[in-house]
């Protein structure tokens, strides 16, 4: 059974590898992963939230509540308009164990490649809530997590509560 990891785990802050060929296991993960991202009540999960360090994530488009499964995502460009929404992410747990809540400033909309379970290799513009997911999620995989985007002093301010979380 997968397991959540949590802000302060070196594994979220490594660069993680291409997907080199999709095997059962991986397919058997995503579909982990997208029970655990219901189950957590979370919109995205990268496979280095549950430990792995390949590119893959899962997400759902919040308004559709359609699914994604991204092997070896890539964001191909970014709108010049940015937008600031707020953020929470399920490894940045404050102390009621919920996701810790910052305002991040991202690209509007996104064009986005990644392959499926298949293989197909699937290619989408994205905007709103799931441009953002996307972002999201794919930085993780570069080992880079919202409060990066922050400035120092509210990265402390959530980081003082994420601290808290861990007592």
């Amino acid at each position: 059974m997968l397991q959540m990891k949590l802000c302060g785990d070196l594994v979220l802050r490594e660069k993680c590898a291409p997907v080199g060929e999709i095997t059962p296991d991986i397919l058997r993960t995503l579909d982990e992963m997208v029970q655990m991202m219901r189950d957590q009540n979370g919109c995205g999960l990268a496979a280095p939230q549950v430990n792995i360090t390949k590119r893959f994530l899962v997400m759902m488009n919040p308004d559709t509540e359609e699914v994604f499964k991204m092997i070896n995502p890539k964001i191909t460009a970014k709108s010049e308009k940015s937008v600031v929404l707020e953020e929470g992410c399920l490894s940045v747990l404050g102390p009621d164990d919920l996701p810790v809540f910052a305002n991040v400033s991202r690209p509007e909309s996104v064009d986005v490649e990644w392959m499926n379970e298949r293989g197909e290799v699937l290619a989408a513009h994205m905007s709103g809530l799931p441009a953002r997911i996307v972002q999201h999620e794919t930085d993780h995989l570069d080992g880079i997590l919202f409060i990066d985007y922050l400035s120092p002093v509210k990265r402390e301010m959530v980081m003082r509560k994420v601290r808290k979380h861990k007592k």
